[in-house]
Protein backbone atom coordinates (compact mmCIF):
# COMPACT_ATOMS: atom_id res chain seq x y z
CA UNK A 1 0.00 0.00 0.00
CA UNK A 2 1.28 3.38 -0.81
CA UNK A 3 1.75 5.92 1.17
CA UNK A 4 -1.20 8.56 1.89
CA UNK A 5 -3.37 5.86 0.00
CA UNK A 6 -6.36 5.01 2.76
CA UNK A 7 -6.45 1.64 3.95
CA UNK A 8 -8.86 -1.05 2.25
CA UNK A 9 -11.02 -2.54 5.41
CA UNK A 10 -10.75 -6.49 4.65
CA UNK A 11 -13.94 -8.11 4.07
CA UNK A 12 -14.37 -9.68 7.20
CA UNK A 13 -14.21 -6.19 9.02
CA UNK A 14 -17.28 -4.78 6.21
CA UNK A 15 -19.24 -7.88 7.01
CA UNK A 16 -18.51 -6.97 10.93
CA UNK A 17 -19.44 -3.44 10.26
CA UNK A 18 -22.35 -4.19 8.73
CA UNK A 19 -23.74 -6.17 11.47
CA UNK A 20 -23.09 -3.75 14.18
CA UNK A 21 -24.86 -0.93 11.79
CA UNK A 22 -28.24 -2.84 11.92
CA UNK A 23 -30.50 -2.41 14.25
CA UNK A 24 -31.28 -4.98 17.19
CA UNK A 25 -34.08 -7.74 16.42
CA UNK A 26 -37.66 -7.35 17.21
CA UNK A 27 -38.33 -8.92 20.84
CA UNK A 28 -39.49 -12.27 20.64
CA UNK A 29 -42.28 -11.91 23.47
CA UNK A 30 -45.28 -10.30 22.09
CA UNK A 31 -46.55 -7.82 24.86
CA UNK A 32 -49.26 -5.68 25.00
CA UNK A 33 -47.75 -2.08 26.40
CA UNK A 34 -51.13 0.22 25.60
CA UNK A 35 -52.73 1.71 28.12
CA UNK A 36 -55.58 0.24 30.27
CA UNK A 37 -58.95 1.46 28.54
CA UNK A 38 -61.78 2.25 30.58
CA UNK A 39 -63.40 -1.27 30.00
CA UNK A 40 -59.88 -2.93 30.86
CA UNK A 41 -60.16 -0.93 34.42
CA UNK A 42 -63.66 -1.79 35.13
CA UNK A 43 -62.95 -6.02 33.97
CA UNK A 44 -59.38 -5.96 36.48
CA UNK A 45 -61.61 -4.62 39.62
CA UNK A 46 -64.48 -7.12 38.40
CA UNK A 47 -62.39 -9.83 38.73
CA UNK A 48 -60.54 -9.15 41.85
CA UNK A 49 -64.06 -8.38 43.53
CA UNK A 50 -65.05 -11.71 42.27
CA UNK A 51 -61.91 -13.25 43.62
CA UNK A 52 -62.48 -11.70 46.93
CA UNK A 53 -65.89 -12.45 46.98
CA UNK A 54 -65.56 -16.70 46.50
CA UNK A 55 -62.51 -17.07 48.21
CA UNK A 56 -63.50 -14.39 51.43
CA UNK A 57 -67.04 -15.78 51.95
CA UNK A 58 -67.79 -18.58 54.35
CA UNK A 59 -63.60 -19.03 54.44
CA UNK A 60 -63.85 -19.09 58.39
CA UNK A 61 -66.36 -22.10 58.33
CA UNK A 62 -65.28 -23.89 55.21
CA UNK A 63 -63.18 -26.19 54.68
CA UNK A 64 -62.14 -28.31 58.02
CA UNK A 65 -58.94 -27.17 59.60
CA UNK A 66 -56.91 -28.84 57.65
CA UNK A 67 -53.41 -30.25 59.80
CA UNK A 68 -50.97 -28.72 57.18
CA UNK A 69 -52.93 -25.49 58.11
CA UNK A 70 -51.98 -26.25 62.00
CA UNK A 71 -48.00 -27.29 61.11
CA UNK A 72 -47.53 -23.74 59.51
CA UNK A 73 -49.51 -21.82 61.82
CA UNK A 74 -47.37 -23.40 64.66
CA UNK A 75 -44.19 -22.88 62.85
CA UNK A 76 -44.90 -18.98 62.30
CA UNK A 77 -46.18 -19.13 65.79
CA UNK A 78 -42.59 -20.69 66.74
CA UNK A 79 -41.03 -17.83 64.39
CA UNK A 80 -42.84 -15.02 65.92
CA UNK A 81 -42.95 -16.28 70.08
CA UNK A 82 -39.65 -18.14 69.86
CA UNK A 83 -37.28 -16.99 67.00
CA UNK A 84 -37.61 -20.58 66.64
CA UNK A 85 -38.17 -21.96 62.77
CA UNK A 86 -40.33 -24.87 64.67
CA UNK A 87 -41.50 -25.36 67.93
CA UNK A 88 -40.02 -28.65 67.95
CA UNK A 89 -37.07 -30.02 66.01
CA UNK A 90 -37.04 -28.42 62.49
CA UNK A 91 -35.86 -31.45 60.04
CA UNK A 92 -35.97 -29.39 56.69
CA UNK A 93 -39.03 -31.32 55.68
CA UNK A 94 -39.79 -27.96 53.68
CA UNK A 95 -37.90 -24.35 53.34
CA UNK A 96 -38.78 -21.93 55.58
CA UNK A 97 -39.93 -18.49 54.01
CA UNK A 98 -43.91 -19.43 54.10
CA UNK A 99 -44.17 -19.39 57.67
CA UNK A 100 -41.44 -16.57 58.22
CA UNK A 101 -43.94 -14.61 56.23
CA UNK A 102 -46.86 -16.00 57.81
CA UNK A 103 -45.28 -14.54 61.22
CA UNK A 104 -44.81 -11.33 59.58
CA UNK A 105 -48.15 -10.99 58.63
CA UNK A 106 -49.18 -12.07 62.59
CA UNK A 107 -47.13 -9.67 63.56
CA UNK A 108 -48.64 -6.84 62.29
CA UNK A 109 -52.46 -7.76 62.91
CA UNK A 110 -53.52 -6.24 66.39
CA UNK A 111 -54.14 -8.80 68.01
CA UNK A 112 -51.94 -11.16 66.06
CA UNK A 113 -53.18 -14.95 66.65
CA UNK A 114 -56.19 -14.24 67.73
CA UNK A 115 -57.57 -11.07 65.80
CA UNK A 116 -59.91 -13.19 64.02
CA UNK A 117 -61.31 -16.04 66.26
CA UNK A 118 -58.81 -19.55 65.86
CA UNK A 119 -55.62 -18.51 64.90
CA UNK A 120 -55.59 -20.45 61.15
CA UNK A 121 -58.88 -18.09 60.11
CA UNK A 122 -56.06 -14.99 60.49
CA UNK A 123 -53.68 -17.04 58.28
CA UNK A 124 -56.89 -17.84 55.49
CA UNK A 125 -57.37 -14.23 55.77
CA UNK A 126 -53.59 -13.78 54.19
CA UNK A 127 -54.66 -15.99 52.14
CA UNK A 128 -57.57 -14.12 50.97
CA UNK A 129 -55.24 -11.10 50.28
CA UNK A 130 -52.71 -13.15 48.71
CA UNK A 131 -55.38 -14.52 45.94
CA UNK A 132 -56.70 -10.99 45.14
CA UNK A 133 -53.01 -9.51 44.52
CA UNK A 134 -52.90 -13.57 42.66
CA UNK A 135 -55.95 -12.05 40.46
CA UNK A 136 -54.11 -8.98 39.86
CA UNK A 137 -50.92 -10.78 38.84
CA UNK A 138 -52.80 -13.13 36.50
CA UNK A 139 -55.01 -10.76 34.66
CA UNK A 140 -51.87 -8.51 33.90
CA UNK A 141 -49.62 -11.52 32.56
CA UNK A 142 -52.60 -12.83 30.16
CA UNK A 143 -53.09 -8.86 29.32
CA UNK A 144 -49.54 -8.17 28.03
CA UNK A 145 -48.55 -11.30 26.70
CA UNK A 146 -51.78 -11.97 24.68
CA UNK A 147 -53.21 -8.22 24.33
CA UNK A 148 -56.75 -9.74 25.06
CA UNK A 149 -58.56 -7.89 28.06
CA UNK A 150 -61.56 -10.97 27.19
CA UNK A 151 -58.95 -13.27 27.82
CA UNK A 152 -57.28 -11.93 31.01
CA UNK A 153 -60.88 -12.08 32.29
CA UNK A 154 -61.73 -15.15 31.43
CA UNK A 155 -58.51 -16.93 33.12
CA UNK A 156 -59.27 -15.22 36.21
CA UNK A 157 -62.38 -16.06 36.57
CA UNK A 158 -61.46 -19.75 36.38
CA UNK A 159 -59.03 -18.81 38.81
CA UNK A 160 -61.41 -17.27 41.19
CA UNK A 161 -64.38 -19.40 40.83
CA UNK A 162 -63.28 -22.76 40.14
CA UNK A 163 -64.12 -25.38 43.22
CA UNK A 164 -60.40 -27.00 43.07
CA UNK A 165 -59.22 -23.30 43.67
CA UNK A 166 -61.45 -22.47 46.16
CA UNK A 167 -61.40 -25.72 48.68
CA UNK A 168 -57.56 -25.29 48.68
CA UNK A 169 -56.58 -21.46 48.26
CA UNK A 170 -58.76 -20.48 51.19
CA UNK A 171 -56.67 -23.12 53.22
CA UNK A 172 -53.07 -21.59 54.93
CA UNK A 173 -50.54 -23.91 52.75
CA UNK A 174 -47.24 -23.50 51.42
CA UNK A 175 -48.68 -23.83 47.50
CA UNK A 176 -50.55 -20.75 47.98
CA UNK A 177 -47.26 -18.36 48.62
CA UNK A 178 -45.43 -20.33 46.24
CA UNK A 179 -48.30 -19.48 43.73
CA UNK A 180 -47.94 -15.84 44.34
CA UNK A 181 -44.50 -15.48 43.53
CA UNK A 182 -44.24 -17.73 41.05
CA UNK A 183 -46.82 -14.92 39.40
CA UNK A 184 -44.86 -12.34 40.79
CA UNK A 185 -41.70 -13.64 38.53
CA UNK A 186 -43.99 -14.09 35.54
CA UNK A 187 -45.74 -10.42 35.79
CA UNK A 188 -42.08 -9.22 35.97
CA UNK A 189 -40.90 -11.35 32.75
CA UNK A 190 -44.21 -9.97 30.97
CA UNK A 191 -42.96 -5.89 31.26
CA UNK A 192 -40.41 -6.91 28.71
CA UNK A 193 -38.40 -3.74 29.22
CA UNK A 194 -35.31 -4.44 28.55
CA UNK A 195 -33.67 -3.94 31.65
CA UNK A 196 -31.17 -5.68 33.82
CA UNK A 197 -32.93 -4.75 37.06
CA UNK A 198 -36.21 -6.05 35.45
CA UNK A 199 -34.62 -9.65 34.91
CA UNK A 200 -33.21 -9.77 38.19
CA UNK A 201 -36.86 -8.95 39.66
CA UNK A 202 -38.20 -11.74 38.31
CA UNK A 203 -35.40 -14.14 39.21
CA UNK A 204 -35.58 -13.00 42.53
CA UNK A 205 -39.03 -13.61 42.65
CA UNK A 206 -39.01 -17.44 41.13
CA UNK A 207 -36.27 -17.82 43.95
CA UNK A 208 -38.26 -16.88 46.48
CA UNK A 209 -40.71 -19.26 45.25
CA UNK A 210 -37.97 -22.28 45.55
CA UNK A 211 -37.45 -21.33 49.13
CA UNK A 212 -41.20 -21.45 49.55
CA UNK A 213 -42.02 -24.67 48.31
CA UNK A 214 -39.50 -26.88 46.64
CA UNK A 215 -41.53 -28.65 44.22
CA UNK A 216 -41.49 -25.12 42.35
CA UNK A 217 -38.57 -26.66 40.32
CA UNK A 218 -40.58 -27.98 38.01
CA UNK A 219 -41.46 -24.29 36.91
CA UNK A 220 -38.08 -23.61 35.94
CA UNK A 221 -38.27 -25.19 32.58
CA UNK A 222 -40.75 -22.89 31.54
CA UNK A 223 -39.87 -19.72 33.32
CA UNK A 224 -35.97 -20.28 32.03
CA UNK A 225 -37.77 -20.49 28.47
CA UNK A 226 -39.72 -17.04 28.68
CA UNK A 227 -36.60 -15.53 30.34
CA UNK A 228 -34.86 -16.73 27.55
CA UNK A 229 -37.19 -15.78 24.95
CA UNK A 230 -37.76 -11.90 26.82
CA UNK A 231 -34.30 -10.90 26.44
CA UNK A 232 -33.77 -12.18 22.99
CA UNK A 233 -33.44 -8.85 20.62
CA UNK A 234 -31.68 -6.72 23.54
CA UNK A 235 -28.06 -5.60 23.51
CA UNK A 236 -27.87 -6.66 27.22
CA UNK A 237 -29.57 -10.02 26.91
CA UNK A 238 -26.50 -11.84 28.18
CA UNK A 239 -26.15 -9.95 31.06
CA UNK A 240 -30.06 -10.00 31.88
CA UNK A 241 -30.22 -14.25 31.35
CA UNK A 242 -26.91 -14.18 34.08
CA UNK A 243 -28.38 -11.91 36.61
CA UNK A 244 -31.75 -13.57 36.17
CA UNK A 245 -29.99 -17.00 37.07
CA UNK A 246 -28.07 -15.09 39.85
CA UNK A 247 -30.87 -13.63 41.58
CA UNK A 248 -32.86 -17.11 41.38
CA UNK A 249 -30.17 -18.78 42.58
CA UNK A 250 -29.12 -16.38 45.80
CA UNK A 251 -32.46 -17.02 47.74
CA UNK A 252 -31.68 -21.22 47.68
CA UNK A 253 -27.95 -20.41 48.13
CA UNK A 254 -28.83 -18.85 51.47
CA UNK A 255 -31.26 -21.73 52.74
CA UNK A 256 -28.00 -24.24 52.19
CA UNK A 257 -25.95 -21.61 53.68
CA UNK A 258 -27.85 -21.16 56.67
CA UNK A 259 -28.42 -25.68 57.28
CA UNK A 260 -24.25 -24.92 56.50
CA UNK A 261 -23.70 -22.84 58.89
CA UNK A 262 -25.49 -24.98 61.90
CA UNK A 263 -23.66 -27.88 60.67
CA UNK A 264 -26.98 -29.47 59.15
CA UNK A 265 -26.64 -29.63 55.45
CA UNK A 266 -25.01 -32.83 55.45
CA UNK A 267 -26.06 -35.82 57.27
CA UNK A 268 -23.31 -36.99 59.99
CA UNK A 269 -20.87 -39.23 58.97
CA UNK A 270 -22.54 -38.79 54.64
CA UNK A 271 -24.24 -41.79 55.63
CA UNK A 272 -27.30 -41.42 53.27
CA UNK A 273 -28.78 -45.04 54.20
CA UNK A 274 -32.61 -44.07 54.23
CA UNK A 275 -33.04 -47.44 56.63
CA UNK A 276 -31.32 -45.81 59.29
CA UNK A 277 -32.17 -42.26 59.89
CA UNK A 278 -28.72 -40.07 60.88
CA UNK A 279 -27.59 -39.83 64.00
CA UNK A 280 -26.48 -36.82 65.89
CA UNK A 281 -28.54 -34.12 63.58
CA UNK A 282 -31.17 -33.70 61.26
CA UNK A 283 -29.56 -32.80 57.55
CA UNK A 284 -30.90 -30.46 55.02
CA UNK A 285 -29.67 -33.16 51.97
CA UNK A 286 -30.53 -36.39 53.53
CA UNK A 287 -34.22 -35.06 54.36
CA UNK A 288 -33.92 -34.12 50.18
CA UNK A 289 -32.75 -37.82 49.77
CA UNK A 290 -35.45 -39.40 51.77
CA UNK A 291 -37.96 -36.83 50.05
CA UNK A 292 -37.11 -38.12 46.62
CA UNK A 293 -37.30 -42.10 47.18
CA UNK A 294 -40.54 -41.78 49.20
CA UNK A 295 -43.55 -44.35 47.41
CA UNK A 296 -47.19 -43.59 47.84
CA UNK A 297 -47.03 -47.64 49.40
CA UNK A 298 -44.53 -46.21 52.31
CA UNK A 299 -45.86 -42.55 53.20
CA UNK A 300 -49.20 -40.23 53.74
CA UNK A 301 -48.94 -39.79 50.42
CA UNK A 302 -51.41 -41.29 47.24
CA UNK A 303 -50.85 -41.71 44.31
CA UNK A 304 -51.70 -39.03 40.87
CA UNK A 305 -54.71 -41.78 39.49
CA UNK A 306 -56.28 -41.92 42.83
CA UNK A 307 -56.38 -38.64 43.59
CA UNK A 308 -57.37 -37.50 40.30
CA UNK A 309 -60.23 -40.24 40.38
CA UNK A 310 -61.48 -39.85 43.98
CA UNK A 311 -60.76 -36.11 44.75
CA UNK A 312 -60.17 -33.55 41.93
CA UNK A 313 -62.53 -34.41 38.92
CA UNK A 314 -65.18 -34.43 41.66
CA UNK A 315 -64.64 -31.07 42.30
CA UNK A 316 -63.87 -29.71 39.24
CA UNK A 317 -63.91 -31.80 35.95
CA UNK A 318 -64.01 -28.24 33.72
CA UNK A 319 -60.65 -26.77 34.79
CA UNK A 320 -59.15 -29.83 34.48
CA UNK A 321 -60.23 -31.12 31.21
CA UNK A 322 -60.26 -28.40 30.03
CA UNK A 323 -56.87 -26.93 30.83
CA UNK A 324 -55.21 -30.07 30.13
CA UNK A 325 -56.70 -29.46 26.71
CA UNK A 326 -55.37 -25.86 26.38
CA UNK A 327 -52.19 -26.69 27.91
CA UNK A 328 -51.96 -29.39 24.54
CA UNK A 329 -53.23 -26.52 22.36
CA UNK A 330 -50.72 -23.62 23.54
CA UNK A 331 -47.99 -25.86 22.73
CA UNK A 332 -49.08 -26.75 19.38
CA UNK A 333 -49.84 -23.03 18.56
CA UNK A 334 -46.90 -21.82 20.19
CA UNK A 335 -44.77 -24.31 18.04
CA UNK A 336 -46.61 -23.62 15.03
CA UNK A 337 -45.58 -20.04 15.24
CA UNK A 338 -42.13 -19.47 17.23
CA UNK A 339 -41.96 -15.83 16.78
CA UNK A 340 -45.09 -15.11 18.58
CA UNK A 341 -46.09 -17.84 20.23
CA UNK A 342 -43.20 -17.66 22.97
CA UNK A 343 -45.94 -17.15 25.75
CA UNK A 344 -47.83 -20.05 24.73
CA UNK A 345 -44.65 -22.26 24.53
CA UNK A 346 -43.88 -21.11 27.83
CA UNK A 347 -47.23 -21.22 29.47
CA UNK A 348 -47.29 -25.05 28.43
CA UNK A 349 -44.06 -26.24 29.31
CA UNK A 350 -44.81 -24.37 33.06
CA UNK A 351 -48.25 -26.73 33.38
CA UNK A 352 -46.64 -29.68 31.33
CA UNK A 353 -43.53 -29.38 34.26
CA UNK A 354 -46.29 -29.77 37.14
CA UNK A 355 -48.08 -31.92 35.81
CA UNK A 356 -44.97 -34.44 35.46
CA UNK A 357 -44.51 -33.83 38.91
CA UNK A 358 -48.00 -34.67 40.26
CA UNK A 359 -47.60 -37.86 38.00
CA UNK A 360 -44.67 -39.38 39.23
CA UNK A 361 -44.80 -38.07 42.99
CA UNK A 362 -46.24 -39.01 46.45
CA UNK A 363 -49.30 -36.78 46.63
CA UNK A 364 -51.12 -35.12 49.32
CA UNK A 365 -54.78 -33.36 47.78
CA UNK A 366 -53.69 -30.00 48.05
CA UNK A 367 -50.43 -30.45 45.69
CA UNK A 368 -53.13 -30.04 43.21
CA UNK A 369 -53.24 -26.19 43.96
CA UNK A 370 -50.52 -24.67 41.78
CA UNK A 371 -52.07 -26.43 38.37
CA UNK A 372 -55.40 -24.44 38.86
CA UNK A 373 -53.65 -21.00 37.87
CA UNK A 374 -50.93 -22.51 35.12
CA UNK A 375 -53.93 -24.48 33.28
CA UNK A 376 -55.98 -20.93 33.72
CA UNK A 377 -53.58 -19.01 31.94
CA UNK A 378 -53.33 -21.50 29.14
CA UNK A 379 -56.80 -21.54 28.79
CA UNK A 380 -56.95 -17.49 28.38
CA UNK A 381 -53.62 -17.53 26.23
CA UNK A 382 -55.60 -20.05 23.83
CA UNK A 383 -58.71 -18.20 24.00
CA UNK A 384 -56.69 -14.55 23.29
CA UNK A 385 -54.93 -16.92 20.43
CA UNK A 386 -58.22 -18.58 18.67
CA UNK A 387 -60.18 -15.29 19.41
CA UNK A 388 -57.98 -12.48 17.85
CA UNK A 389 -59.03 -12.40 14.51
CA UNK A 390 -63.22 -11.77 15.74
CA UNK A 391 -64.44 -9.11 16.89
CA UNK A 392 -64.00 -7.67 20.68
CA UNK A 393 -67.75 -7.42 21.08
CA UNK A 394 -68.23 -10.94 20.03
CA UNK A 395 -65.15 -12.58 21.66
CA UNK A 396 -66.65 -11.55 25.19
CA UNK A 397 -69.90 -12.49 24.42
CA UNK A 398 -68.01 -16.60 23.47
CA UNK A 399 -66.41 -15.95 26.52
CA UNK A 400 -69.35 -15.43 28.78
CA UNK A 401 -71.01 -18.34 27.00
CA UNK A 402 -68.00 -20.22 27.68
CA UNK A 403 -68.70 -19.00 32.06
CA UNK A 404 -72.15 -19.18 32.24
CA UNK A 405 -72.04 -22.72 31.76
CA UNK A 406 -70.21 -24.39 34.46
CA UNK A 407 -72.41 -21.74 36.58
CA UNK A 408 -75.43 -22.71 35.78
CA UNK A 409 -74.69 -26.30 35.39
CA UNK A 410 -75.92 -28.60 38.58
CA UNK A 411 -72.26 -30.48 39.58
CA UNK A 412 -70.95 -26.88 38.53
CA UNK A 413 -69.35 -24.16 40.46
CA UNK A 414 -72.88 -22.88 41.89
CA UNK A 415 -74.94 -25.92 41.99
CA UNK A 416 -75.06 -29.33 43.13
CA UNK A 417 -77.97 -31.82 44.32
CA UNK A 418 -78.07 -33.02 47.53
CA UNK A 419 -78.76 -36.63 48.94
CA UNK A 420 -82.37 -36.16 48.39
CA UNK A 421 -81.96 -34.72 44.67
CA UNK A 422 -82.44 -31.14 45.88
CA UNK A 423 -80.99 -28.74 43.73
CA UNK A 424 -79.25 -26.46 46.72
CA UNK A 425 -76.03 -24.14 46.44
CA UNK A 426 -72.41 -25.72 46.53
CA UNK A 427 -70.37 -26.23 49.92
CA UNK A 428 -67.93 -24.30 49.48
CA UNK A 429 -70.86 -21.12 50.07
CA UNK A 430 -73.04 -22.81 52.75
CA UNK A 431 -71.81 -25.77 54.66
CA UNK A 432 -70.24 -24.89 58.31
CA UNK A 433 -67.62 -27.80 59.26
CA UNK A 434 -64.91 -25.74 61.74
CA UNK A 435 -68.07 -24.98 64.52
CA UNK A 436 -67.06 -28.43 65.37
CA UNK A 437 -63.46 -27.94 65.68
CA UNK A 438 -63.71 -24.83 67.64
CA UNK A 439 -66.64 -27.31 69.86
CA UNK A 440 -63.93 -29.69 70.60
CA UNK A 441 -61.39 -26.98 71.37
CA UNK A 442 -63.87 -25.55 73.91
CA UNK A 443 -64.61 -28.55 75.40
CA UNK A 444 -60.80 -29.31 76.62
CA UNK A 445 -60.69 -25.66 77.85
CA UNK A 446 -63.68 -26.61 79.75
CA UNK A 447 -62.95 -29.86 80.99
CA UNK A 448 -59.07 -30.77 80.66
CA UNK A 449 -56.83 -29.66 83.59
CA UNK A 450 -53.80 -27.23 81.99
CA UNK A 451 -51.46 -29.14 83.10
CA UNK A 452 -52.86 -32.69 81.65
CA UNK A 453 -50.49 -34.41 78.58
CA UNK A 454 -52.59 -34.47 75.61
CA UNK A 455 -52.18 -36.21 72.09
CA UNK A 456 -53.49 -33.53 69.32
CA UNK A 457 -53.91 -33.06 65.62
CA UNK A 458 -51.67 -29.74 64.23
CA UNK A 459 -55.18 -27.95 63.57
CA UNK A 460 -55.81 -27.17 67.22
CA UNK A 461 -51.99 -26.81 68.15
CA UNK A 462 -51.53 -22.94 68.08
CA UNK A 463 -55.28 -22.66 69.54
CA UNK A 464 -54.11 -24.32 72.88
CA UNK A 465 -51.02 -23.24 73.24
CA UNK A 466 -51.56 -19.32 72.75
CA UNK A 467 -54.77 -18.53 74.25
CA UNK A 468 -55.51 -18.57 78.06
CA UNK A 469 -55.47 -21.29 79.68
CA UNK A 470 -51.99 -22.52 77.85
CA UNK A 471 -52.11 -26.48 77.54
CA UNK A 472 -48.47 -26.30 77.25
CA UNK A 473 -47.96 -30.33 77.31
CA UNK A 474 -50.27 -30.93 74.20
CA UNK A 475 -48.39 -32.16 71.66
CA UNK A 476 -49.18 -33.35 67.60
CA UNK A 477 -49.05 -37.21 67.89
CA UNK A 478 -46.60 -37.14 64.79
CA UNK A 479 -44.22 -35.76 67.00
CA UNK A 480 -45.33 -37.55 70.03
CA UNK A 481 -44.69 -41.04 67.61
CA UNK A 482 -41.54 -39.43 65.99
CA UNK A 483 -39.59 -36.61 67.62
CA UNK A 484 -37.35 -37.92 70.47
CA UNK A 485 -37.45 -34.85 72.25
CA UNK A 486 -41.54 -35.62 72.51
CA UNK A 487 -41.86 -39.20 72.79
CA UNK A 488 -39.12 -40.07 75.35
CA UNK A 489 -38.91 -36.77 76.91
CA UNK A 490 -42.36 -35.82 77.56
CA UNK A 491 -44.28 -38.97 77.13
CA UNK A 492 -41.43 -42.04 77.66
CA UNK A 493 -43.22 -43.38 74.57
CA UNK A 494 -45.84 -45.39 77.43
CA UNK A 495 -49.68 -44.96 77.25
CA UNK A 496 -49.26 -44.34 81.29
CA UNK A 497 -48.07 -40.89 80.63
CA UNK A 498 -51.23 -39.93 78.38
CA UNK A 499 -54.09 -38.25 79.68
CA UNK A 500 -55.99 -37.52 76.81
CA UNK A 501 -56.54 -37.79 73.02
CA UNK A 502 -58.57 -34.94 71.15
CA UNK A 503 -59.31 -37.34 67.79
CA UNK A 504 -59.34 -34.85 64.58
CA UNK A 505 -61.37 -36.04 61.71
CA UNK A 506 -59.60 -39.08 59.99
CA UNK A 507 -56.77 -38.87 62.22
CA UNK A 508 -56.96 -42.58 63.33
CA UNK A 509 -56.18 -43.63 59.83
CA UNK A 510 -53.22 -41.25 59.18
CA UNK A 511 -52.11 -42.80 62.68
CA UNK A 512 -52.20 -46.43 61.55
CA UNK A 513 -50.60 -45.13 57.88
CA UNK A 514 -47.76 -43.89 60.24
CA UNK A 515 -47.55 -46.70 61.91
CA UNK A 516 -45.07 -48.41 59.67
CA UNK A 517 -42.79 -49.02 61.94
CA UNK A 518 -44.38 -48.79 65.33
CA UNK A 519 -43.99 -45.48 66.08
CA UNK A 520 -47.56 -44.86 67.44
CA UNK A 521 -48.09 -48.30 68.45
CA UNK A 522 -48.02 -46.85 72.09
CA UNK A 523 -50.61 -44.34 71.12
CA UNK A 524 -52.88 -46.91 69.43
CA UNK A 525 -52.66 -48.75 72.86
CA UNK A 526 -53.49 -46.09 74.88
CA UNK A 527 -56.86 -45.13 72.92
CA UNK A 528 -57.93 -49.22 72.26
CA UNK A 529 -56.57 -50.61 75.51
CA UNK A 530 -56.89 -47.86 78.38
CA UNK A 531 -59.79 -45.05 76.54
CA UNK A 532 -63.04 -43.56 76.98
CA UNK A 533 -64.92 -41.19 74.84
CA UNK A 534 -65.81 -38.47 76.40
CA UNK A 535 -67.11 -36.24 73.81
CA UNK A 536 -67.62 -36.53 69.96
CA UNK A 537 -69.39 -34.50 67.63
CA UNK A 538 -69.96 -35.29 64.05
CA UNK A 539 -71.75 -34.01 60.60
CA UNK A 540 -71.59 -35.85 57.07
CA UNK A 541 -68.67 -37.65 56.97
CA UNK A 542 -66.82 -35.44 59.36
CA UNK A 543 -66.55 -36.73 62.98
CA UNK A 544 -64.20 -35.65 65.93
CA UNK A 545 -63.68 -36.90 69.10
CA UNK A 546 -61.66 -36.70 72.56
CA UNK A 547 -60.57 -39.54 74.60
CA UNK A 548 -60.11 -40.08 78.53
CA UNK A 549 -56.92 -42.39 79.02
CA UNK A 550 -57.73 -44.07 82.52
CA UNK A 551 -55.10 -45.18 84.79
Amino acid sequence: MRKGQPAVPRDDQMQEQVENSRPPPEPELPVSTGRRTRAGWVALVLAMVIGLVTHGYNAFRYPLYLTDEGIYTEQAWSTLREGRLSPYTYFYDHAPMAWIVLAGWYGILPGQFQSFGNPINAGRVLMVVVHVLAVFLLFEIVRRFSGSTVAAFLATFIFSVSPLAIYYQRQVLLDNLMVFWVLVGLYVLARKDGRIVTAMGAGGAFGLALVTKENAVFLLPGFAYLMHRGVTGHLNRRFSASFWWFATLSPVAAYLLFAQIKNELFPAGMDFNLNSPPAGHVSLLYTVWWQLHRTAAGSQGSAFAELLRSSWLPRDKYLLLGGTVAALAALLLGLGDRRRGAPLIGAAVLAIGYGFYLGRSVLLDFYVMPLVPLLSLCIGLVYARITRRIKPTAAALVAVALMAGPLATPGGYLLKYDQFHRLVGVDQYRISLTDLQHKQIQWVRDNVPPNSKMIIDDDSWVALHEDEPKFRNAHSHWKAASDPDVRDNVFHASWENLDYVAMSNRMRPAMEQNNGGGQEDWILQAIDQHGEQVWQASKGNVELQIIKINH
